[in-house]
């Protein structure tokens, strides 16, 4: 490439970045004015009938969040502590009352009956609500085992229809989710949907390497979040960003097992999907199939651009650093399109660690619509146990390094 098309793609860079501000890493305003707010007032759901005896304490939960969203004066729904309760698939519905907190100090534990889920999207929905917190160090556990020596990634046999998410957050302003354990869920453990001004920090999400499908942070449609100081431990992607996501902060993140951080997949049945502003910093990623990948299918339209990875350290990791525009996870052979996201304005810095495979690097990108404006500054991957050579593999990627980058395309 010549020095002047390195200039061009270095001041692209240096401009989105600049442009992308990341402004989020404050609370949101009510949390200032806090103060001045009378103590909540707490409803027990042991007060409304629940008894975490082993038996459905569904109709207590909804009786007391009922009680406690219209409370004027403000009020905690309260989970007590040592104590575990069985929930039937349930929705926490808004607009509430202002001053309103949930408090999760004991076990939340999703049905074992699977004839129990009319709904096989959701287990546990909050949805339609503002300046929520949700807090104290409990623990949600899908019983995901019923779910996932039914599912076809296991099982062949079994069709693919999917799973609930153990946790959606859908249409919330100005969340708060803080120290909270997710647990075994049914599909995908907590997920953020058409969600503005959320801060999600201190979570153990936890499941086996082999459980299928169980993204740990899912993002969609949602702007302005923070996922700080958290662990995710899973059977697929500990954190996955698509559609309509922008703004989007992972700071302090420790990664694996899973899938690694994941930006799509985008545009899947040639849909027109958009992913702009997004940070990962300071995480620690740790034997995965990926390190920090974005993926396409052939045949989408939109973007994936003013993205920047930086201070990652790698341990152990299959693909450490993945862009793929030719995503295709069927067993069929996905036919080649014209049209692709494009992906553009990426930045990946102060990335080191090691690889447990040949190729550490990989752009595998569109011919129709190559990757633009990638930079890469001061990479160094070596092979896990210093055995084996290392590749860097660039197609249709314009391409530029600043600083030690190793191993280097050809």
């Amino acid at each position: 490439m010549h020095l002047h098309k390195h200039l061009v793609i270095l001041l692209t860079i240096l401009s989105s970045t600049l442009s992308c501000s990341y402004r989020i890493h404050h609370e949101p305003t009510r949390n200032l004015l806090a103060q001045n707010q009378p103590k909540p007032r707490p409803v027990n759901v042991d007060h409304y009938g629940a008894t975490a005896n082993g038996t459905d304490d569904s109709e207590a939960f909804m009786e007391a969040w009922r009680n406690a969203c219209s409370y004027s004066k403000g009020a905690e729904f309260v989970v007590p502590r040592n104590k575990v309760y069985h929930l039937k698939p349930i929705t926490f519905s808004g607009p509430c009352n202002p001053n309103f907190n949930v408090k999760i100090y004991g076990t939340i534990k999703a049905s074992s009956h699977r004839s129990d889920y009319a709904d096989r999207r959701h287990w546990i929905v909050f949805e339609d609500l503002e300046n929520l917190t949700v807090e104290g160090g409990g623990t949600i556990n899908g019983n995901g085992r019923i779910w996932w020596i039914k599912s076809c990634k296991v099982d062949e046999t079994q069709p693919c229809i999917g799973a609930p998410t153990a946790v959606s957050f859908k249409n919330c302003s100005n969340l708060r989710v803080n120290n909270i354990r997710v647990k075994n869920p049914q599909q995908m453990h907590l997920t953020f949907q058409n969600s503005v001004n959320v801060r999600a920090s201190n979570l153990r999400i936890i499941a086996p390497a082999n459980s299928p499908n169980t993204d740990g942070i899912h993002i969609t449609d949602s702007q302005n979040v923070l996922v700080f100081n958290s662990v995710v431990k899973t059977g697929d992607d500990c954190v996955s960003i698509v559609d309509g996501s922008r703004n989007i902060v992972v700071r302090k993140l420790t990664c694996g097992p899973g899938h690694g951080i994941s930006i799509g997949s985008l545009g899947k049945n040639n849909s027109k999907d958009k992913v702009s502003n997004i940070l990962v910093d300071k995480a620690i990623i740790s034997n995965t199939t990926n390190g920090v990948r974005i993926k396409s299918w052939q045949g989408g339209s939109g973007y994936a651009r003013n993205i920047r990875f930086q201070n990652i350290i790698m341990h152990n990791v299959t693909n450490p650093i993945i862009v793929d525009q030719n995503y295709c996870d069927q067993k069929e052979e996905c036919p080649e399109k014209y049209l692709a996201v494009q992906m553009q304005n990426i930045v990946y810095r102060n990335i080191q660690g090691t690889s447990n495979s040949e190729m550490a690097i990989n752009f595998d990108c569109s011919k129709t619509f190559p990757c633009q404006a990638i930079l890469l500054d001061n990479i160094v991957l070596r092979r896990q146990g210093n055995e084996g050579d290392m590749k860097a593999s660039c197609s249709n990627v314009m391409l530029a390094t600043r600083g030690k980058v190793t191993p280097h395309c050809e």
